[in-house]
């Protein structure tokens, strides 16, 4: 059985991959369970099955410790592996001449092939490359299909997910679609206004390791060499209707008698898997809660930096303020995580609290900027006249003013957060919206999973639309 770590954490700290393996106990896997069936996935009662879940086990067998599956966006496997979220990748990880530039591969553990797939009707587009020019196919982002589709001089249309890909060339978004054949079997094949057109080329998939911990690499390698030998490799691969006469080539041992394969699972939407969608929920109000808390303190200082501090200070919240409310949310927050690996390495859930906070801050920055200014200037005359600093004043007078003219944009503001922590799903944090994403991939529907989430998100939100305009009514009365 494999848990899911929702969050990845930093695990370089022994000089080498085995030896940190080893102490640890632990070997962490990096894998996308928004990829589905039969890679990793969850079943019906949130457990974490799949092939590769199968192996992993039996990897961290043979090196004696225990595997342990570390959620993370697939098209983001290789920096996440570079930065030490986890110890090795394992997710449909293809050898790619690029990616050899930067990570080491283990011996491969499964032959697969690049699967052209089109509508019944289509009679033009072959598995000739010529045929694709200029034509819009999808493909996984940062995939080897699309590097042969650009190489084709197609127009790739790229997908974090498996069955998007399927549903958009149904509706004739696009002309084709190429995956690999286990995608192109499992969710291709099922839509009957679909068919195959060829096999296009074939590749490998191998286990990722970090640049430097050739020790690993070298034990894992033994492990896959005697889990072929032993056959416990074709036992697991017959097991999710795997094998084939490819995997022949990659000195498979001779046959020897397996279990019969068992039928594919029939996901059903039950009560288990929307208890995982009310732990996304909880994880979505953990990270918008602290978020919202950093963006508020972030906010008075920023304000009060730019209305009260000398020149200098006056400039540098200034252009806080508009650098980031001129980028994107997304951006940033791949700046925090993957940017600024190589001086602080955060785990996922501070990352994405510091991330939204940071970008928050700048906004209500404004919002109590404006409150401030809204606040009669006599009253801080009076205050000085008195005998008030100007922080005893401001801290006394002004701030408790201009926070009750600021909360029912600071409600709004919070609201609009709840929505904008979906983006943390980009590093590595399984919130409500990515558990809506992978429960949607392992049904193969969107609907009750995305009637689901979308509730959730109004019993979230809601309360506190009805706060705000309770406040705005208030403050409109005086």
């Amino acid at each position: 059985m494999a848990a899911i770590v929702g969050s990845a954490k930093n695990v370089y700290s022994a000089p080498n991959g085995l030896a940190r393996v080893k102490s640890s106990g632990v070997l962490r896997w990096g894998a996308d369970l928004q990829g589905g069936e039969p890679y990793a996935y969850q079943d019906d009662e949130g457990k974490i099955i799949g092939f590769e879940v199968d192996i992993a086990n039996a990897l961290a067998r043979e090196l004696g410790v225990r595997a342990e599956l570390v959620q993370n966006d697939w098209s983001n496997l290789i920096p996440s592996l570079e930065r030490g979220s986890f110890d090795v990748a394992m997710n449909g990880l293809e050898i790619t001449e690029a990616r050899r530039a930067r990570i080491l591969f283990s011996k491969p553990y499964y032959r697969f092939a690049e699967r052209l797939m089109a509508r019944k009707n289509d009679a033009t587009l072959t598995v000739d490359a010529k045929s694709w020019r200029g034509q819009r196919i999808g493909t996984l982002a940062n995939s080897m299909a699309e590097g042969i589709l650009k190489e084709a001089g197609a127009e790739p249309v790229l997908y974090e997910g498996t069955e998007e890909a399927y549903i958009d060339l149904v509706q004739s978004r696009t002309r084709g679609v190429l995956m690999d054949d286990i995608i192109a079997t499992r969710y291709g094949a099922p839509h009957v206004e679909l068919a195959v057109i060829g096999d296009v080329r074939e590749g490998d998939y191998a286990i990722g390791i970090p640049q430097g911990d050739g020790e690993l690499k070298a034990a894992i390698d033994t492990a896959l060499d005697e889990l072929r030998t032993s056959g416990e490799l074709e036992k697991i691969l017959r097991k999710a209707n795997l094998w084939n006469d490819r995997q022949k080539e990659l000195d498979a041992p001779e046959k020897i008698e397996a279990p019969p394969a068992l039928p594919l699972p029939k996901p059903s939407f039950d009560g288990a898997r929307i208890a995982l969608f009310f732990r996304g929920a909880a994880m979505t109000l953990l990270v918008s809660t602290l978020a919202m808390m950093l963006a508020i303190a972030g906010g008075i200082s920023l304000a009060l930096a730019r209305m009260f501090a000398p020149g200098f200070v006056r400039f540098f919240a200034h252009a806080y303020v508009e650098v980031y409310r001129g980028t994107p949310v997304l951006l940033q927050l791949y700046v925090i995580y993957y940017g600024l690996a190589p001086i602080i390495r955060l785990d996922a859930l501070t990352a994405a609290v510091i991330g939204l906070g940071m970008n928050y801050a700048a906004y209500e920055a404004e919002v109590y900027r404006a409150g401030i200014q809204a606040v009669p200037p006599g009253q801080m005359e009076a205050a000085l006249s008195l005998g008030m600093t100007v922080p005893l004043a401001v801290r006394r007078i002004l701030l408790p003013q201009a926070f009750r003219l600021a909360l029912p944009n600071v409600t709004n503001d919070f609201i609009a957060l709840l929505k904008d922590s979906s983006l943390v799903s980009v590093i590595t944090v399984v919130e409500l919206t990515k558990q809506m994403t992978i429960t949607a991939v392992d049904l193969r529907s969107w609907l009750w999973p995305g009637i689901a989430c979308a509730g959730l998100y109004f019993a979230m939100s809601f309360p506190l639309s009805r706060i705000s305009k309770v406040l705005e009514e208030k403050m409109a009365r005086g």
